[in-house]
């Protein structure tokens, strides 16, 4: 007689966000930008059009960089830019 065979229970890894909330409209429309050859990104948020360039490290992922967008905004220390859009 032989043994029963183990059942394999494969765990699925979980994956950092891409897209974030937005601290001033709370929409998930945050997405985060980086520079190539700078060390900088690009913080938008699609919705409200709040957006900021921010000093990074290498090492940081999206994640980190979105933390300190929103650690900078709820301080006050992040000027808010409005887009506005005119014709002609």
């Amino acid at each position: 007689m032989g043994r029963r065979r183990r059942k394999v229970i494969r765990m699925p890894k979980k994956k950092l966000p891409k897209v974030f909330l937005c601290p001033r409209c709370g929409r998930e429309s945050i997405r985060v930008e980086r520079l190539k050859g700078q060390n900088k990104a690009i913080v938008k948020c699609g919705s409200c059009r709040l957006s900021a360039v921010i000093d990074i490290k290498p090492i940081y992922e999206d994640v980190d960089v979105y933390c300190i967008f929103t650690d900078q905004y709820h301080s006050g220390k992040l000027l808010e830019r409005i887009e506005v859009g005119g014709q002609g």
